[in-house]
């Protein structure tokens, strides 16, 4: 089968086209006819910094595509269904014709979308799921006001809709271009502000969603109220947490990986919000975060999607479909 990958750490130009084999299905597995990929930082991080040794490393995370076998022990899906999913980062990646990936994580496509304005959403809308439900731990009741950095990016655009749809919180957001502005306001936004003009005042605001997190601890426990919360999906060194203690601010990490990385017992959880995410994107509560589709999968076109990610100033997702 066709791949893509890299054999070693670098820049855009590493990656690479490859032969492999088709892999085989382990017991909970489904075999997926890849239709489209999507590339987030995550590819890009990886890429530059973790280096095969010569061997070729498959990258991508996001999917949508067709199942054509199962494992023994599958019992959620069957040959022929339609899926998209995340992945793990502990196996190989999607970029590539047929890809391995557990039952418990994938979800059924949402039919109103194309393969490729599926494989925009799962790991920015797994992401975002487990930010507002399981970290934030909201509900359908729940109030207040979340500030959502970076609101024109992929995970921020899924947090500003999911927010809107399935709780009551005021959503402002961050972005510093007009046409990410009014993106962030298409999806959903009640305000958006610049990136140096996070809110201030008495009012503060209950709930910050984080991909910059370096040298923000301290405007964040100004602007939060007491008892607060904050939940960072970036990797700062030095993280000093210590100015958050006096208003008792919880701080979160969002890791999408943590269920498939060590097999947690509530691993189909994320089959479960997939299939609800899909169920709001067919109703036409929630839309796809594509903004540009390349194609076909292969080196010339990731390399593209790879710059475009790195560049920092995506507005949405980049899919590359079609082998």
């Amino acid at each position: 089968m066709r791949a893509v990958g890299y054999r070693t750490a670098g820049g855009p130009a590493v990656l690479e086209d490859f032969e492999l084999p088709v892999p085989e299905p382990g017991p909970r597995d489904l075999l997926v006819r890849v239709e489209a990929v999507s590339v987030n930082p995550v590819d890009v991080k990886v890429r530059a910094s973790a280096d095969p040794g010569g061997t070729p490393r498959v990258l991508g995370f996001d999917a949508a595509g067709v199942v054509t076998a199962v494992g023994n022990e599958v019992s959620l899906f069957s040959p022929g269904d339609e899926v998209y999913y995340a992945g793990s980062i502990g196996r190989p990646g999607t970029d590539q014709q047929f890809h391995l990936v557990d039952e418990r994580i994938a979800g059924r496509r949402p039919r109103s979308l194309t393969f490729a304005a599926a494989a925009a959403l799962p790991l920015t809308t797994i992401t975002a799921w487990e930010t507002l439900f399981d970290r934030f731990r909201l509900g359908p009741d729940s109030t207040g006001t979340l500030l959502v950095l970076g609101a024109a990016g992929g995970v921020g655009s899924m947090i500003i809709q999911l927010a809107r749809a399935l709780t009551r919180l005021t959503v402002v957001g961050t972005a510093s271009r007009p046409d990410s502005r009014q993106w962030a306001l298409d999806l959903g936004a009640h305000e958006v502000v610049g990136h140096g003009e996070l809110p201030e005042g008495p009012e503060g605001v209950d709930y910050v969603f984080s991909p910059f997190t370096a040298g923000q601890v301290e405007h964040f426990a100004r602007i939060l109220r007491p008892g607060g919360q904050i939940a960072a999906i970036d990797e700062p060194e030095g993280l000093d947490l210590l100015p958050l203690k006096t208003k008792s601010i919880g701080f979160h990490w969002e890791f999408m990986f943590t269920r498939p990385l060590f097999q947690t017992p509530d691993m189909v959880v994320q089959h479960e919000l997939l299939d609800r995410v899909a169920e709001l994107v067919d109703a036409g509560t929630v839309r796809s975060t594509m903004t540009t589709q390349l194609g076909p999968i292969d080196a010339d076109h990731l390399r593209k999607a790879h710059e475009m990610v790195e560049d920092g100033h995506m507005t949405g997702k980049v899919v590359v479909a079609g082998f």
